[in-house]
């Protein structure tokens, strides 16, 4: 089974982008996840998904945590591998 690399929108926490560990209703587990905490260079989060982000160094995305139970999941969205690239190529912001 190859890795799921998904963005997960929830209802409190924020958006993540990750690899699928699990998920069991609307809760979700993600390993190697980072907080999107602000994406620039895509119109939305289908768009990021999709085609990544065109403005990498105007993205704010921190450091990845190994591993994060998400609760209240409303939106997965799968993300191509082009994407996943784009994300993964943000550097790591930090205040």
């Amino acid at each position: 089974m190859s890795e799921r690399f998904v963005i997960v929108r929830t209802y409190s926490a924020g958006v993540f982008a990750g690899v699928l560990e699990s998920r069991a209703g609307q809760e979700v587990v993600l390993t190697a996840a980072r907080r999107l905490w602000y994406w620039s260079g895509a119109a939305s989060l289908s768009e990021l998904a999709v085609r990544g982000t065109s403005k990498p160094k105007q993205c704010k995305f921190p450091v990845a945590v190994a591993r994060v139970e998400l609760l209240q999941a409303i939106e997965i969205l799968d993300v191509t591998p082009e994407a996943r690239a784009s994300i993964e190529a943000v550097p790591v912001w930090s205040a």
